[in-house]
């Protein structure tokens, strides 16, 4: 579509220089990591709350798409701009407000990168919780849109639960505040959590507060080897059942570690599968809390266990799971990267679910990730088209059978474009009335995101 003259003069007047309808930049915003593609009518580039107010109430007069975005690093194609629009990067509101250290919080913008941001917090002992894998380059707001977190998750949560309060700007174009500045708070509704995995639907996010927790002073690593898969998923329910919270715990499988040996070299070890355990701590109580562990990971079915004494040692036995995304990339540039969870108890019946199922649909599937939450990366790698089409007929009985386990189709990635077919898998009809309904409270025109989330 073209905009028209009087939204573009608006923008102009807003935004200064930091509009781009020319094509070189256009095409730059409109796709993200899922490889998913389609052209904005034009970029902005903010720089404070009052712009995002602007820009929502003049693109809501013209019913124009908005569509917030950070570093384009999420892989389910919730930043691509599938009705055209106005996408706005948030990449150079990029300030770090406030450090806190006393009330345990910071206050930031979304276009912050989490890696600067825990650079930044480090020396005040302090570090926020979710670091996703691409943290060095992926932004705060995503991570809030998506509800991002990574391998600390399993002892020190979500997004969710790493954020006092949020401003934001709804679809009305008024802006608001939700949350608080303590850490504990009773007072209405909770909109804080809501927009927190909302992928833009919602609001625009223009300001973060940060619960912060201090860092711990020391950190060991184990690495244990399993005969098989069922070994070390019943080796999960185990360390997971024990008092010691290990800080991550991280599941690779056979096919998985096969593949990062090819790329890796002898440092990749081979095994059924394989376990990469961090605990974390202060001196005095971190040998109790690693033995704790290494005694519940120690059963049936374990062929090593290693524990490292060294950085150099740490480094090594983290070698397998660094070569697992490159190697991946060489046998299939169009990978499907899913991000579903189960409850703990059930993940030998996932595992041994996908074997299956890669065995019916004749698909190489690889899989690991975060196995203390149950959450696991599901890669399926076609090699070609007859593969595609095989492996996207695996991932709907994938997604079926994560649903009969009690699970969810996403831990991390969110829905975004590539999985909003298969949300009524996952939720009933009245469920999603409701969230249709709250969308409407928050957006009444369907301006943010259009195409995203609900099915």
């Amino acid at each position: 579509m073209t905009l028209p003259a009087a939204l573009l003069e608006t923008l102009h007047t807003s935004f200064g220089a930091d509009v781009s309808t020319a094509e070189a930049e256009r095409l730059a915003y409109a796709y993200d990591n899922s490889r998913r593609n389609a052209l904005p009518d034009a970029v902005v580039f903010a720089r404070e709350h009052a712009q995002i107010e602007t820009l929502v109430q003049a693109c809501r007069s013209h019913r124009i798409p908005v569509i917030a975005r950070g570093r384009g690093t999420n892989t389910t194609g919730a930043t691509v701009p599938v009705d055209g629009g106005v996408v706005v990067s948030f990449e150079r509101m990029n300030r770090i407000l406030r450090i806190d250290p006393d009330n345990r919080f910071a206050i930031v913008e979304p276009g912050v990168l989490n890696g600067d941001l825990q650079r930044a917090l480090a020396p005040h002992g302090f570090f926020w919780p979710p670091d996703p894998t691409s943290s060095p380059w992926c932004s705060i707001g995503g991570n809030l849109a998506c509800n991002s977190a990574g391998p600390r998750t399993v002892k020190y949560g979500s997004p969710r639960e790493n954020t006092l309060g949020l401003r934001a700007v709804a679809g009305t174009g008024e802006g608001f505040r939700c949350g608080t500045y303590t850490s504990k708070g009773a007072t209405g509704y909770d909109l804080t959590r809501l927009l927190i995995g909302s992928e833009g639907t919602l609001a625009l996010i223009t300001e973060a507060t940060l619960k912060l927790t201090p860092k711990p002073t020391g950190l060991r690593t184990l690495r244990a080897m399993y005969r098989d898969v069922n070994s070390a998923a019943h080796a999960v329910a185990r360390i997971m059942a024990q008092p010691v919270t290990p800080c991550a715990l991280e599941f690779i499988d056979d096919v998985a570690l096969k593949l990062a040996h090819d790329h890796g070299g002898d440092s990749v070890p081979l095994a059924g599968a394989m376990l990469m355990i961090e605990v974390d701590g202060e001196p005095d109580t971190l040998p109790s809390a690693v033995e704790a562990v290494a005694r519940a990971a120690r059963g049936d079915g374990l062929e090593e266990l290693r524990v490292a004494e060294t950085t150099e040692e740490t480094q090594a036995l983290w070698s397998a799971r660094k070569a697992l995304s490159p190697a991946q990339r060489t046998i299939s540039p169009n990978k499907i990267n899913e991000d579903v969870v189960v409850p703990v108890s059930h993940l030998p019946e996932l595992v041994a679910g996908i074997r299956a199922l890669s065995r019916k649909h004749d698909v190489l599937i690889v899989t690991f990730g975060h196995a203390g939450n149950g959450n696991l990366h599901v890669n399926l790698l076609p090699r070609d088209e007859a593969e595609r089409e095989r492996a996207h007929a695996c991932l709907a009985e994938v997604f079926a059978l994560v649903i009969s386990l009690q699970g969810t189709l996403s831990g991390e990635h969110g829905i975004g474009l590539v999985k909003r077919e298969f949300m009524p898998l996952a939720l009933a009809p009245s469920t999603l009335t409701l969230m249709r309904n709250v969308k409407a409270a928050f957006d009444p025109d369907g301006i943010l995101n259009p195409g995203k989330l609900l099915p």
